[in-house]
């Protein structure tokens, strides 16, 4: 596994736009008002071509563009790290003009995006060996006050930590508006994870705690599910690779129901994916209610129970903020007591 250097101090920061750009608000207002306290924090500032436009479909513009900026901008040597500025709808149409074969042969930088940037996360990962963080977007970074997730993962890309507990509270309904654009998180809803192990006889069960130690791997089910089987999915050949590491899946979906997670897990499940398991970890899902007394839970547990593993539920990632930063890619251990999670994860 190919690790990049960490931010240095008065390093520069590189902004792509392979999925949604900031042209609009409240995105343009926090994307311009974290450029700002970059700047004042000494940092040096490299935005892509693509950050401001709104001449796409579902994404900045032009597939073509998009993956234009997305393999220059990794490449050149102008910006030490890349932040996406924003999720979107249709980033895998970018992927067909993206040249991971020279991403892969570049010197490693970090990409930080999640959502959409599944497409580039955990394709760097899988395609091209390479980490990268799974967490917030640009924008984020412009709320004020900023939320502990947000100056984790900045700590995180500074190498200054790689070990995170559960937050207090998420965010159910959010704030932000083009009125109130540097809105914070509306962190009102208790967080609590549910932990599932299995029994002598591989039934899981609810348990109090848990632990976990595997590779991380994994994002948005809607794209995962989405790329599985392309010619862009060698999952199967990374899995194999790692099998002595074990891969512990961190998951989350934003449009997907609860039928549709499972309809998701079932292709993933037969497509291979999850061989060499060793544990699940589901982040909060936007839409993911009860359907026709189908929970999560009832979404999730019995396509994976004959692995074996624990499973972790309602975990302090996803579609509902906040976000541990995950760096896809790396070894992990994960513990869980009483509804809180820690992990720590290593670059090795």
């Amino acid at each position: 596994m190919r690790y990049p250097e960490f931010l240095k101090e008065n390093g520069t920061i590189g902004f792509v736009a392979p999925s949604f750009g900031c042209s609009t608000e409240p995105y343009r207002t926090a994307f311009n008002h974290a450029l700002d306290k970059w700047k004042k924090e000494g940092y040096g500032i490299d935005i892509g071509p693509n950050c401001y436009e709104n001449s796409g479909v579902g994404i900045s513009n032009t597939p073509e563009k998009c993956a234009e900026e997305l393999t220059e901008w990794y490449c050149r040597k102008e910006n030490d790290i890349l932040i996406s500025c924003g999720g979107g709808e249709l980033m895998c149409e970018v992927l067909p003009f993206v040249d991971f074969e020279r991403i892969r042969k570049a010197d490693p930088k970090w990409y930080l995006g999640y959502s959409d940037n599944t497409n580039m996360t955990y394709l760097l990962t899988t395609l091209c060996d390479t980490a990268a963080v799974y967490g917030p977007c640009a924008a984020s970074f412009g709320m004020e006050p900023p939320h502990p997730s947000i100056k984790d993962t900045f700590a995180l890309l500074r190498g200054k930590k790689l070990s995170f507990e559960s937050y207090e509270l998420y965010e159910k309904e959010s704030l932000k508006s083009e009125e109130n654009p540097l809105a914070p998180y509306n962190c009102t809803e208790p967080v609590r994870s549910r932990f599932f192990v299995p029994d002598s006889k591989g039934k899981l069960k609810e348990s109090s705690k848990v632990k976990l130690q595997g590779r991380l791997l994994g994002g948005c089910l809607d794209c995962l599910a989405n790329l599985s089987g392309t010619e862009f999915d060698r999952t199967r050949e990374f899995c194999e690779a790692y099998r002595e590491d074990g891969i512990l899946w961190f998951l989350e979906a934003c449009d997907l129901n609860v039928f549709s997670i499972r309809r998701a897990l079932f292709q993933l499940k037969h497509t291979g994916w999850f061989a060499h398991t060793a544990g699940f970890v589901f982040g909060r899902s936007l839409n993911g209610g009860t359907m026709m007394d189908l929970d999560e839970a009832g979404a999730v547990l019995p396509v994976l129970e004959e692995y074996r593993v624990p499973v972790i539920l309602d975990a302090d990632f996803g579609h509902l903020p906040p976000a541990i930063p995950l760096i896809c890619g790396s070894m992990a251990e994960i513990g869980g007591i009483s509804g809180k999670i820690t992990i720590s994860m290593s670059l090795c």
